[in-house]
């Protein structure tokens, strides 16, 4: 005759119980994990629009700086929402499913750390 003992197969429902919660644990994550990712493909949308800009703009490019950075944010399923031509710098404000970005490309800034010397010109 077999005889139970009352911890019998109580191994089997631990078991049970930490893989059901790794299982929500990771249920749960994934749309954080989606949206964060989304928001990374806006970024670089808007970098990609903004540096398209700026090579128009200085003519590595052709084109008009604004009208290729919409057809590149466009490209990355984003929309161009404002375009902004300050010289060689174009600053360009994008929006798609992951939210919204601004990108800034162009030479560098000639003040602060990086600017030569004066008289150096």
């Amino acid at each position: 005759m077999i005889r139970w003992r009352e911890e019998d197969g109580s191994g089997t429902v631990s078991t049970i119980a930490v893989v059901a919660a790794v299982a929500l644990l990771a249920a749960m994550s994934v749309p954080l994990y989606t949206q964060l990712a989304a928001r990374r493909i806006v970024a670089a949308a808007a970098d990609a629009a903004a540096l398209a800009g700026a090579d128009a703009r200085s003519g590595a490019t052709p084109g008009f700086p604004c009208s290729l950075a919409a057809a590149v944010a466009a490209a990355h399923r984003a929309e161009l929402t404002s375009c902004v031509v300050d010289d060689l710098v174009v600053t360009v404000h994008v929006e798609g499913l992951g939210g919204a970005a601004s990108a800034r490309a162009g030479p560098p800034r000639r003040e602060g750390r990086h600017a030569p010397p004066s008289g150096s010109d």
